[in-house]
């Protein structure tokens, strides 16, 4: 059984040098749109496809609900979150290569980041509703190998800060 860290104290913040955990070039290239991916016209997934699809991502979301991540802090040592099309996204990171790139990619790797590891069932029922307006978790931004986002929908977020979907599921 998972208590999601309830009882445990708060640990300190963590300092790393990026730059000392970053030994690998940075991508030669970005990866091809998706369309340019795949030959010939993307036709509709089947009801079989899209029950696979849902099941794959519910066993992502549990395995990111037990999983403790880092979170960058800003200079303000709250978390580190971005704005995109009017949701706030916490960028949440599954290790330390996965923050160096990101810091690389902003420019930062020589700057100190300033990070705490938060599980991730706490950054979606205690840190997302704390925010203003709609906010999910993107973990691992900027990857080109793997990263998720976790959006403002019921059974993500807590009921009372999901996004209303239309009916459409």
């Amino acid at each position: 059984m998972f208590d999601n860290g309830d009882d445990v104290a708060e640990p300190p913040a963590q300092r790393s040098k990026i730059a000392d955990l970053v030994n690998w070039p940075a991508p030669e290239a970005p990866l091809a749109p998706y369309e340019a991916q795949v030959p010939g016209p993307v036709a509709p997934p089947d009801d079989h496809l899209m029950a696979a699809a849902r099941h794959e991502f519910a066993v992502l979301l549990g395995e990111f609900r037990r999983t403790a991540v880092l979170v960058p802090l800003d200079e303000t040592g709250a978390l580190w979150s971005a704005e995109q099309n009017g949701v706030r996204w916490i960028c949440a990171f599954s290790d330390g290569e996965a923050l160096a790139r990101f810091a690389l990619a902003r420019g930062g790797a020589g700057r100190e980041w300033t990070y705490r590891t938060v599980l991730g069932a706490r950054l979606l029922d205690v840190m997302v509703p704390l925010l203003p307006g709609p906010a999910g978790v993107a973990l691992d931004a900027g990857s080109t190998d793997g990263g998720m986002l976790f959006p403002p929908v019921a059974g993500i977020v807590p009921d009372v800060v999901a996004v209303d979907l239309g009916g459409t599921q």
